[in-house]
């Protein structure tokens, strides 16, 4: 029997079934809320830091034989292997990697990447072949995506936001015993960075994670450089056993397709419009605010009107944070902002930046997004701007499943920044290609509605009855506030009702977590 099948369920707090146990996995608590884990002094020892590895003096870490690195890292079959995500479609080391594990006969790994990209089709064949039996990842797209919704593992997905994956890894519900680390520059001794060498993809934050609890870490490297590496390191080679030496670890000009630009686009350049009318109306545009903006098109409007707000009122902040756009950093050189901390860079045209601008700040994943630690930097955040599939009237946000019930998304930081930033604005239009965007109840949970304080459209705001000091702010700047409900009938009278995905709802296929390690969501088999 499948582990994800007749599992015993109980609801959360968001009305959503849950299990409470997954065999070959753990037991699980229901959501409950936000910062339950805060109000019912959850405690969350770390298991420890980097395991203790002795070498002698001058010990040659450096191989060209990937193969031979995997036997001197001591993989076995059922063990867990993880990648970073920092060059993503452009990655070339997953594909290498597991293709060099089926080879070598290899059989029941636990694949624990930060994500997946769009492009690796390839580790669906790794599931269906039995290399790869478990996986634990911020997404799931494409072929990867189809075959996990058909039910083509026994073992249940386990979706993570990116603060949620590093609490994972420090709490030790994932114990990663390989890590292989594109390393875009690396020396002899595992020195390297993602600032510098063909390959480069800017900030390591995700990797900085795996390399410190990792059991053994494998640099995997198309740029040795001579010891030591300068001028900036982002992972040191105290954290690192071999370095792997290919002829290519990928593409970066695919990191993003091209550089990315302000949409031209009407209906995004609406959106943005009344995003950005909604964050002045809220009067935390001030020196010394705090922002995060994505590297879409529409978002990107967004913070190309916050920035010419800034110069007209002569405004400073204080840091963007997040994933790095190049206009981003133009903001940064600019002077509109005292820093930029980078956990991932989304675009090629910002990874020498950092070795350019002292402000250009690096930071790894637990300090971006980790609820678990001392204080994240986005429980500092006064103003995000996300995205969405799809949104409730409860202003749940799904960010993982398609109107056809496939996952074919990621969830990223979304939850994280939501939870933690003063105003939380959801953008995206009201449908795409003939499907409502708002719906009775999403498909899958990704975001909670009471951390969302905003959905924009281009036809209207929608704000969140809890937000009513919000929403007072919105009507006396008279912007298009509309109730989530009657846009909602506004949308269907255009578009119809769309026939709702069939589930087995017998056959869980993958779980979303919190970012406190409590369940939100369960994922089942489409029929």
């Amino acid at each position: 029997m499948s582990a994800g099948q007749n599992l015993r369920t109980i609801e959360n707090a968001l009305s959503r079934a849950v299990p409470v146990e997954v065999p070959g996995l753990r037991k699980y608590g229901p959501y409950v809320s936000p910062f339950a884990y805060l109000e019912r002094q959850i405690s969350a020892p770390a298991k420890g830091g980097f395991p203790l590895r002795l070498r002698e003096p001058r010990h040659d870490k450096v191989t060209d034989d990937i193969k031979k690195a995997v036997e001197r890292s001591g993989l076995e079959n059922g063990m867990t292997i993880s990648f970073h995500h920092h060059l993503r479609n452009g990655d070339a080391v997953i594909p290498k990697i597991l293709q060099a594990l089926a080879e070598m006969g290899f059989r029941d790994l636990a694949l624990a990447p930060s994500s997946l990209p769009d492009s690796h089709d390839m580790v669906a064949d790794c599931m269906r072949s039995g290399l790869v039996s478990r996986l634990f990842s911020s997404g799931a797209r494409g072929e990867v995506g189809r075959a996990i919704s058909a039910g083509e593992l026994d073992v249940p997905v386990i979706l993570r936001s990116h603060g949620g994956r590093v609490r994972a890894i420090e709490q030790g519900d994932i114990q990663i015993d390989v890590a292989f680390l594109a390393a875009p520059a690396c020396d002899r001794y595992g020195n390297m960075t993602g600032s510098a060498g063909r390959s480069a993809c800017g900030s390591l934050g995700y990797a900085q994670v795996d390399a410190r609890h990792a059991r053994h870490v494998i640099a995997v490297t198309d740029n040795l450089e001579d010891y030591p590496l300068h001028p900036r390191i982002s992972i040191p080679q105290y954290l690192v056993d071999q370095v792997l030496v290919v002829d290519s670890i990928g593409d970066p000009s695919k990191i993003a397709t091209g550089a990315a630009r302000i949409s031209r686009n009407p209906v995004d350049l609406r959106i943005a419009r009344n995003a950005f009318d909604l964050i002045a109306a809220s009067g935390l545009l001030t020196n010394g605010c705090s922002f995060q903006v994505g590297a879409g098109g529409a978002s990107l409007a967004v913070a190309a009107c916050v920035k010419d707000y800034m110069a007209e009122k002569k405004i400073r902040g204080s840091f963007g944070l997040g994933g790095m756009s190049g206009y981003m950093i133009e903001m940064l050189e600019q002077g509109y902002f005292e820093a930029m901390l980078d956990v991932q860079s989304f675009d090629r045209s910002v990874t020498d930046s950092m070795t350019r601008n002292a402000s250009h700040i690096e930071i790894d994943a637990s300090c971006y997004a980790n609820p678990f630690n001392r204080g994240c930097v986005a429980h500092n955040l006064d103003i995000v701007v996300l995205a969405a599939l799809d949104i409730d009237l409860d202003f749940n946000i799904d960010v993982q499943t398609g109107h056809d019930g496939v996952l074919r998304g990621a969830i990223g930081g979304h939850p994280d920044t939501a939870a933690g930033a003063k105003l939380a604005v959801v953008a995206a239009p009201s449908f795409r290609g003939g499907v409502p965007t708002i719906k009775e109840s999403v498909t899958t949970v990704c975001t909670p509605g009471e951390t969302v304080d905003a959905f924009v459209t281009e036809r209207g705001i929608c704000i969140n009855p809890k937000r009513e000091d919000l929403l007072e702010c919105a009507r006396n700047a008279r912007l298009p506030v509309k109730d989530i409900r009657a846009l909602r009938t506004e949308v269907e009278k255009l578009t119809g009702v769309p026939d709702a995905p069939e589930f087995d709802r017998n056959r869980i296929v993958a779980l979303v977590e919190y970012r406190d390690g409590t369940l939100l969501d369960s994922v089942y088999r489409v029929k």
